[in-house]
């Protein structure tokens, strides 16, 4: 689709007769919608070399849609004094237990306050900054409210491992979450390729148009009638890939403000467990276990921590009115 020159695009049968708006976020990948709408507001995108300033403007097949954008400044992230719960450190690696509600790297409105500040307060040396210098050290994310275990590299030598785990898929990645109703099965594999939802590029869609592959494995650990307990293991590592496909699967996440259940309006609750569910801090998921190959000793290394307060409140909230339940029955 995209000629040579990243900002060029040729628009073949998969998007013809779209929205103008819609085909740029569908191609742009890491661009937002409403940064495409200004762009075409202030006369940066041509089709065919005429400037475009209609966002509904429809695409035809073969036309060349060209993009002139501003260059956008790189964000040079400092040290803050945030804290950190750090599982482990040595020379190599920092492994950290982030807390939900901290965004892992700067971005477009996080410009401070992320886990990447607080790495820099602690490490004011590290040499680990890869490809962009916004994400010293990062090698993968968590969502910014998904809490748990995660790594970040200390030295290019170290990123540079890493990220050829991450890659080749061998890091060990368990989460738990709260999800809505119950699996039939006790176990099961969720195969559906992601992609950024055309309608809005704020969120992933499970789809078949600019899609990556995704599978995500699921084991029911505990069962409580409109809500259970569930262990995931990833595949692949795509963007909000558990939540889509809980989603997807008809199994929501429970807490998650895109993809899941907040409300819990016409749920048969105890009141204990309602307040409990009311009271998540976003979505009831976590990173409970990571495993990795340390980059300098090749030692094999697993790092596990529990849920946070608000979700394991939910958790202890909902089993107990499952056994008060059963106990009636």
């Amino acid at each position: 689709m995209a000629e040579e020159g990243l900002q060029t695009f040729i628009v073949d049968e998969e998007y013809q007769d779209l929205r103008l708006d819609v085909f740029l976020a569908a191609v742009m990948e890491n661009e937002s919608r409403s940064y495409i709408q200004k762009l075409i507001k202030d006369g940066c995108v041509t089709i065919d070399g005429d400037a475009i300033t209609k966002s509904k403007r429809a695409v035809r097949l073969d036309q060349r849609i060209g993009i002139n954008a501003p260059p956008i400044p790189t964000v040079i992230p400092a040290g803050e004094d945030i804290p950190l719960d750090i599982l482990h450190e040595d020379d190599a690696v920092l492994i950290i237990n982030k807390p939900s509600g901290l965004v892992v790297h700067p971005a477009p409105g996080h410009s401070t306050g992320t886990l990447v500040n607080a790495v820099l307060h602690h490490c004011p040396n590290m040499e680990a900054s890869g490809e962009d210098p916004s994400r010293p050290g990062i090698v993968h994310r968590l969502d910014r409210d998904t809490s748990g275990v995660m790594v970040v590299a200390k030295t290019r030598l170290a990123l540079s491992h890493l990220a050829q785990q991450a890659a080749a898929h061998t890091f060990d990645r368990r989460y738990l979450a709260l999800v809505r109703s119950e699996f039939k099965e006790e176990h099961g594999r969720i195969n559906a390729s992601i992609g950024r939802s055309l309608s809005d590029r704020t969120r992933m869609a499970v789809t078949g148009i600019r899609a990556k592959d995704a599978v995500t494995n699921f084991e029911v650990l505990d069962r409580f009638g409109c809500a259970s307990l569930v262990a995931l293991q990833l595949e692949t590592g795509r963007t909000h890939q558990i939540r889509v496909h809980m989603r997807f699967a008809g199994r929501p996440v429970l807490g998650d403000p895109v993809y899941g259940e907040t409300t819990f309006k016409n749920w048969v609750l105890s009141e204990e467990a309602r307040a409990a569910l009311l009271a998540l801090e976003g979505q009831a998921l976590h990173a409970e276990r990571l495993g990795i190959t340390h980059p300098e000793t090749g030692e094999r290394l697993t790092f596990t921590t529990p849920p946070p307060a608000d979700f394991q409140r939910a958790l202890d909230a909902l089993r107990a009115m499952s056994n008060n339940t059963e106990k009636a029955d």
